[in-house]
């Protein structure tokens, strides 16, 4: 099984920049064509929250008439730039999320691949920073104690670590200690993929390994220091494949972009290229 991860997609509505300055609409359409290329392609994309800019139902219309050349099944969370019901209703014919209005868009996708894939709501409206509290933990709990032998995928916005970057970690995730304890109890979780960050990033959560997801768009400044400003650039765009084979979980982060190359290691005669 092969899934494509693609996370932070922030598209606003038609003509609209993000921060005045990245055009999300125009570099989602370039990843969506990069997917469109990929041999094979994936059984399956997850969208790892901040889908939209300010959740309004028609930045939504618009992330969907981007994302409709694609035929595999996408299955989302929400991030902090999400809005709970407008994304509920934007996805509603995928029949995954809660059909209560104002619940959490948590659920489980237990029987469809041959991973099981759990997707946690970390989203608190308003705020830049996400929390799973006592009732979302213990709804992930249950949940996971109801398959214990069932390789499980969770995702989720908001990364569950530290990550360094100082201004990404105020607005990070309250109740990660108590997320660590249940997947340490839970060895069946695979991996933890989360968004929020805008670059690929790996912990160990819980005993569990967790990464976050390139955007499509803009990354997070890379700057390890607690007093980090809040800035990001524009390096090169990416998402994520993760590969389920023979029971292990391969990931590789895919840049966007028209690159040189490939170039041939070896000559026509084998011989390696000096």
């Amino acid at each position: 099984m092969l899934i494509a991860q693609i996370t932070d997609t922030h598209i606003k509505l038609p003509g609209k920049l993000a921060y005045k300055k990245v055009d999300t609409a125009a570099m989602l359409e370039r990843c969506v064509q990069e997917l469109l290329a990929l041999k094979p392609q994936p059984d399956l994309i997850l969208l790892t929250g901040d889908l939209v800019d300010l959740g309004r139902p028609e930045e939504y219309d618009h992330l969907k008439s981007i994302l409709a050349p694609l035929q595999q099944r996408i299955i989302a969370v929400p991030g902090n730039h999400d809005e709970r019901n407008a994304m509920r209703d934007a996805f509603a014919h995928s029949g995954y999320l809660p059909a209560q209005r104002d619940s959490f868009l948590q659920f489980s996708i237990d029987n469809d691949y041959p991973l099981r894939i759990v997707g946690l709501d970390t989203l608190i409206p308003g705020q830049g920073g996400g929390e799973l509290c006592a009732e979302r933990l213990d709804w992930l709990d249950k949940t996971l104690g109801q398959k214990p032998d069932a390789p499980t995928l969770v995702i989720m916005h908001h990364p569950p670590f530290e990550t360094g970057i100082g201004h990404m970690d105020k607005i990070g995730l309250k109740g990660r200690e108590d997320f660590a304890t249940i997947m340490a109890r839970h060895s069946q979780v695979e991996l933890i993929l989360c968004g929020h960050l805008h670059r690929t990033i790996r912990a160990d959560v819980g005993g569990r390994p967790a990464l976050t997801c390139p955007s499509p768009a803009h990354q997070v400044a890379l700057d390890i220091d607690p007093e980090a400003p809040s800035q990001f650039r524009m390096e090169p765009p990416g998402f994520m494949l993760h590969w389920w084979n023979d029971g292990r979980l391969i990931s590789h982060t895919a840049f966007i972009g028209d690159y040189d190359g490939p170039y041939p290691f070896f000559d026509a005669s084998g011989k390696l290229i000096d």
